[in-house]
């Protein structure tokens, strides 16, 4: 570690027994950590739009708030997903969120206060009251996509009757920098305007990295009498950061240790922007008692650029000394608008109760994005040679290469591809929630989707179309046995066009095949003990169904089915009155399946165990200590199971200290054993190397 990093860390370790000291104010009493969330649906728009305890849900998934979020540190998705069971990240080429979900890897099952939030980038977390993550097949209430799960970010709104002005100030060792504040303003007895806003100077272990996040997020709220509630809001977002895709496997299928320090790309040209303008209006009305609408409206405008050369291949028992590169620029318009509305109805029949929601969805998305790749002079090529050095002998698109000849990239001579895609989407859903007994609830639902893309191809001046129409059921079974104990059993499926997540991709035969398909079969079961434990379990297995041209008759097709299975285990809550735990574990099994048959071979990305462990323990009414684990067992960086990612431990730990009911000082620690591990990856040589020991010291409160 060197002499900066140590001072950095030394000095946000000494500022707990600094504060302490200051202290004269008389100890309060230790106050219990209440497990916020305990529903997923209360005044905020959320995943599963009906007011369902999650004991009565039939489905793993798991709630992180804003405290818990604050707490331990997070400043990422990735960082969320790190201690959620049945979920890994992946690498994302170094420029947007991938969450592998049960074993499907995703960069668009992602929503915001339910709305479908697609585009490709790193998402921030300054304005959100609490992240939900679905595990399994979504697409009752989400359509296409949610294959393997959905991550839902619930957005911070006004609240009326209240003032108050909270912030945030960060800096960790390596000389990254955070600001965040949220402000409340009480405008009428019916009104209130609230404000997020954060600043990131971002900064890490590896060389050459820098960039920095902007967002802010007005919204306000009207209540119209006592029935009716208006949330709107406006998000703008700036993100300008370096692309860093890891460093290459050797010889023996893992990341090259010795290689850790080294970047390899081109300091100037590995850069990914965002600019995106987000404004959403959400209106709930209570029609009566037992019915009560959600209507809602978003428009999404983003524009995103994003280059990078990355390792496309080593041969470290031939050529030791040498890496290729490959490269390209790609950039990204997108308009998204929405509509959604549902009505939420509670009855009975006889006996029987009922919560019934139906809805609808229109979905209108314009998406243009080109691709260039790389182009070097002295190959003619999108590839080239060079020494591994630290630094490469590349900068600004010249270098010199491992011949000792210059050479030059340009980023406008070989067009990948230049496509202009609309995409239309009509949904319409009902479900029923049916309680036959205290003991006995069933769930019964389906969804319909008319899915329709037209892709014009500049290049060619080829326009191909396709429309897919899909009914994705989903059915449930819960047994409680007790109010705090459910029993469960649940079926669902989701669907996947051709066209992709990104929905470019109708090329070739693209636009014949059906969409892929994927049925989840769970059963588990969720005990809520008395003092604010909660025990979730739940076993599953995910078939995907993917039809293929078949290659003796191309006018005949292939269904090839593959299998995930797995196994998940959650315990959230206090333990006792000052202590507070949180711990995952899932193990997960699956093979790939071809024409043939079983392959013999694991899906990447899918490692056999994962854990993760968070322990709080309120020491004293002013001192609260944290301590978190998280394993993940060696998984297969590509399909060929060439390639493998290590598995790893790592430690965290946490201390923060009120100085006052409106000041908290708080540092927390990453990777306490300064561990060298590869958490996630990308393609065979594009390996992530894991941050150091690093310590980063939070100043908190409110005005």
């Amino acid at each position: 570690m060197d002499s900066y990093r140590l001072a950095g860390l030394l000095a946000a370790l000494c500022a707990l027994p600094l504060a302490a000291h200051a202290q004269q104010q008389e100890e309060p009493e230790p106050e219990e950590i209440v497990v916020v969330g305990k529903h997923l649906y209360k005044d905020q728009v959320n995943a599963l739009k009906t007011p369902t305890p999650i004991v009565d849900v039939p489905q793993s998934l798991s709630i992180v708030t804003a405290d818990q979020i604050a707490l331990q540190g997070f400043t990422s998705i990735g960082d969320i997903i790190n201690y959620t069971p049945g979920v890994n990240t992946s690498q994302g080429e170094g420029h947007r969120d991938a969450v592998v979900f049960r074993g499907v890897r995703s960069t668009a099952d992602f929503f915001i206060d339910g709305v479908r939030d697609d585009v490709q980038y790193y998402r921030p977390l300054y304005n959100l009251e609490q992240v939900e993550i679905l595990r399994g097949p979504n697409a009752l209430f989400f359509g296409r996509g949610g294959t393997g799960g959905i991550l839902n970010r619930v957005t911070k709104k006004g609240v009326i009757g209240e003032n108050f002005m909270d912030y945030k100030y960060a800096a960790d060792a390596y000389g990254e920098l955070g600001a965040q504040v949220d402000g409340n303003f009480s405008i009428s007895e019916s009104s209130a305007f609230r404000i997020n806003a954060f600043y990131e100077g971002l900064n890490n272990h590896r060389d050459f990295y820098k960039g920095d996040r902007f967002g802010i997020n007005p919204t306000v709220k009207f209540e119209f009498g006592a029935r009716t509630t208006l949330d709107l809001s406006y998000e703008h977002i700036d993100h300008d950061r370096s692309i860093d895709r890891g460093i290459p496997t050797g010889s023996d299928g893992k990341p090259v240790e010795h290689f850790a320090d080294i970047v390899f790309g081109d300091p100037e040209r590995n850069h990914h922007q965002l600019r995106a303008h987000l404004l959403r209006a959400a209106v709930q009305h209570d029609f009566s008692g037992n019915l009560k609408g959600n209507f809602g409206v978003f428009y999404g405008d983003y524009d995103k650029l994003y280059q990078n050369f990355y390792a496309s291949g080593y041969n470290q028992a031939s050529t030791p000394n040498e890496v290729t590169l490959d490269g390209y620029v790609d950039a990204t318009e997108r308009e998204n608008l929405m509509f959604s509305g549902n009505l939420i109805g509670e009855f009975a029949t006889g006996a029987i109760r009922h919560t019934l929601i139906a809805g609808a969805e229109y979905i209108d998305t314009s998406s243009n994005q080109d691709r260039f790749n790389a182009f070097w002079s002295a190959t003619s090529d999108d590839n080239e040679i060079f020494t591994v050095a630290r630094p490469l002998r590349l900068r600004g698109d010249v270098g010199v290469n491992a011949s000792g000849a210059a050479t030059t990239n340009d980023f406008t001579a070989d067009l990948n591809d230049d496509t202009r895609v609309g995409v239309g989407v009509f949904s319409a859903y009902v479900q029923n929630e049916i309680e036959a007994s205290d003991r006995l609830h069933l769930i019964v639902g389906a969804r319909f989707d008319r899915f329709d893309i037209e892709v014009f191809n500049v290049p060619a001046n080829e326009t191909r179309s396709r429309k897919d129409e899909e009914i994705s059921p989903r059915a449930g079974l819960i047994f409680k046995p007790r109010e705090n104990l459910s029993i469960y059993g649940s079926y669902s499926e989701s669907f996947l066009p051709r066209s992709g997540e990104q929905f470019a991709n109708i090329n070739g035969n693209n636009n014949q095949l059906d969409p892929n398909t994927f049925t989840n079969l769970e059963a588990g079961v969720k005990w809520d003990f008395s003092q604010g434990l909660s025990l979730t379990t739940a076993v599953f297995e995910i078939e995907q169904s993917s039809p293929q041209v078949a290659d003796n008759d191309p006018a005949t097709l292939d269904v090839i089915d593959s299998q995930i299975k797995g196994f998940e285990a959650q315990l959230v809550g206090q333990v006792a009155s000052r202590w507070f735990v949180s711990a995952g574990y899932s193990r997960l099994d699956g093979e790939q399946v071809d024409r043939s048959g079983p392959t013999g071979l694991r899906p990447r990305e899918l490692p056999e165990n994962i854990f993760s462990l968070w322990s709080n323990f309120q020491v004293t009414g002013f001192l609260g200590l944290g301590l978190g684990l998280t394993y993940q067992d060696e998984s297969f960086i590509n399909n060929g199971n060439s390639a493998v990612l290590p598995g790893y431990t790592r430690v965290d730990a946490a201390a923060y200290y009120d100085v006052s009911d409106k000041l908290r000082i708080q540092v927390n620690v990453e990777n306490l054993t300064d561990k060298l591990y590869f958490p996630n990856s990308h393609s065979t040589h594009q390996a992530t190397v894991g941050a150091p020991l690093n310590a980063r010291l939070t100043i908190s409160g409110s005005f």
